[in-house]
């Protein structure tokens, strides 16, 4: 069935095809949309929950409390929002809570402008006083905010760690015809509590560090399972452009009018950036000799690609186009690109 909705809306619909039965949050632009999304299906359907929170950390905590009775649940925010829900995340993190949080990136700091960005990608995936185990994935459209939706339920779930997905202003707000077709196989939930004591306070640093470097193990175990990314463009092109989210479709388009037949660029998408698909960005990388990055940020992309993978290695020149919090007109990408 394919329906004419909002990134926003298609994110209701994915937790809906997921199995979610509860969500808990506070309105923040531009996510509002999810909220008010589940509460007209909360009041359609008795078998749901929803309780709009005193603000984003209440937030947080009522969903690691409704996932440790075996509640799929989730939340949405963004901006400002995303930085109060750390305390929880970092809670869900330690304590390998499958909680699942949708963050409609915005522009800081704090109010800041309430449209788009692609700031909240560290904070996202290293916020708070953990160790970063966390599955961030990155959709680029609304039909990917239906389906990773879904796919971050079932990692949550099925791995036992926080998964986040990040979204952005433009896409919560774009609509196009989206597919609710999807996988009938659905991870299903569980107590956490059945015959386990979660400790979320811990007696000694050797005691808590024994704990941790456990789920270390566990997660560099899964990363590989986990780790998802895409390759368009020539294998003999010589420069590898690397995107993600929306943008990544921005600069596509433009590739689509300057080099149709990839033979100048190729264009990487990690769509995981947490854990960031290593295996995708070295095999991308053979043959290449040159390296632009793109992202309306200062860097976080860059960061986290550098993390992944050694430029110097491959003896490769670096560029860069950052834009902090504002989008790409496909006829800057061509100029930037087409610049000698």
């Amino acid at each position: 069935m394919n329906v004419f909705i909002n990134g926003n809306e298609a994110a209701v619909r994915g937790a809906l095809a997921a199995g979610a039965r509860g969500m808990f949050g506070y309105p923040i632009t531009p996510s509002t949309e999810i909220l008010q999304g589940w509460s007209e299906e909360f009041v359609k359907d008795p078998d749901l929950k929803f309780v709009q929170t005193e603000d984003e950390t209440a937030a947080g905590f009522v969903l690691n409390g409704a996932v440790l009775e075996g509640m799929k649940s989730f939340t949405a925010t963004s901006g400002p929002g995303t930085v109060l829900m750390q305390d929880p995340l970092s809670m869900a993190e330690n304590l390998r809570l499958p909680t699942v949080t949708i963050v409609m990136q915005r522009g800081g700091p704090s109010t800041g402008q309430v449209n788009f960005s692609q700031q909240e990608v560290m904070l996202a995936c290293f916020g708070g006083n953990g160790e970063g185990l966390r599955i961030v994935y990155s959709a680029g459209n609304p039909q990917e905010m239906y389906d990773y939706t879904i796919k971050a339920f079932n990692s949550a779930w099925r791995y036992q760690f926080p998964t986040l997905l990040l979204g952005d202003g433009y896409i919560g707000k774009q609509k196009i015809e989206v597919s609710l077709d999807h996988p009938l196989n659905t991870v299903k939930s569980f107590n956490l509590l059945d015959g386990k004591n979660l400790k979320n306070c811990y007696s000694s640093e050797a005691e808590f560090a024994a704990y941790l470097n456990q789920n270390i193990e566990d997660y560099k175990k899964i990363a590989s399972k986990i780790e998802e990314s895409s390759l368009f463009g020539a294998t003999k092109a010589k420069t590898l452009i690397v995107a993600h989210g929306s943008t990544f479709y921005n600069v596509k388009e433009a590739l689509n009018q300057i080099d149709p037949k990839g033979f100048k660029y190729a264009l990487f998408r990690p769509i995981t950036l947490r854990p960031y698909p290593k295996k995708g960005i070295e095999k991308a990388l053979q043959g290449r000799s040159k390296l632009t990055i793109i992202e309306s940020s200062f860097g976080q992309l860059e960061r986290i690609t550098k993390e992944a993978v050694d430029f110097s290695k491959h003896k490769l020149e670096v560029k860069s186009f950052f834009k902090p919090a504002e989008g790409f007109l496909m006829e800057e990408i061509i100029e930037f690109l087409e610049r000698k």
